[in-house]
């Protein structure tokens, strides 16, 4: 596996790609993910005089077979931006292969697991009864163009149900790349609010707050559009 070195909007000396092959030690790396596809680091300058001490930014992108990890920083130079990089894609690496080897030494998974974990597992219902073994109650079905909506509705495409600690957006921040996601949900451990973190343009992030008010209620449109701006 090689180290794609590329830059955006700036070129790249042969000393700094260099010297990325230095700070990235592959056997390192492959020490907390030995099925790594491809690591990508991108170099970019923010051309902002005022920001000149975060001028340089580095993006690291690793691909396995697991989750995208990226890290990036910015600094003063690029690799100064490189070392806090580096180290930031260290400590995720770090985590996800010790959360990895503490499931595999334990050999068990919780119950909320079982659904997502074992295929065609038993479900039962509050009573405890199995659903395969409940009369099945005929459910009026309406279609509506290529979609059928059984009952009578909502629609709804998917859902699923996390059970989350509340954390501050900079841990929001950190999970929503550590997954290689464009957006993360979580609930505010200052505000209490359910709230979303996502992924801007260039390297920017934006965070939408959800506020219970009763009068909005009679308001169109709201906080669900579209995640921009």
């Amino acid at each position: 596996m090689d180290i794609v070195v590329k830059g955006r909007k700036t070129e790249v000396p042969e000393r700094f790609r260099k010297h990325v092959a230095e700070k990235l030690k592959l056997d390192k790396i492959q020490k907390f993910d030995g099925k790594v596809i491809s690591l990508d680091v991108e170099v970019s300058k923010e051309p902002n005089p005022r920001q000149a001490d975060r001028s340089d930014r580095v993006e690291i992108t690793l691909r396995s077979r697991g989750p995208v990890i990226r890290a990036e920083a910015a600094a003063g130079d690029p690799y100064a931006a490189l070392d806090l990089a580096t180290g930031k894609l260290e400590a995720r690496l770090r985590k996800q292969h010790d959360k990895r080897y503490s499931r595999r030494g334990s050999g068990r998974i919780s119950a909320a697991e079982v659904a997502e974990v074992v295929p065609d597992a038993a479900s039962f219902n509050g009573d405890g009864v199995l659903i395969a073994d409940e009369v099945a109650k005929p459910v009026p079905t309406t279609r509506i163009g290529s979609l059928e909506v059984q009952g009578e509705g909502p629609l709804v495409m998917r859902e699923k149900t996390h059970v989350a600690a509340p954390m501050s957006l900079d841990q929001a921040l950190y999970e929503m790349e550590l997954v290689g996601h464009d957006f993360y949900l979580f609930v505010d451990s200052e505000t209490k609010e359910p709230s979303v973190v996502y992924r801007r343009h260039a390297y920017d992030y934006g965070v939408i707050h959800l506020r219970t008010d009763p009068l909005a209620a009679d308001e169109a449109g709201g906080a669900g559009g579209a995640l921009g701006g």
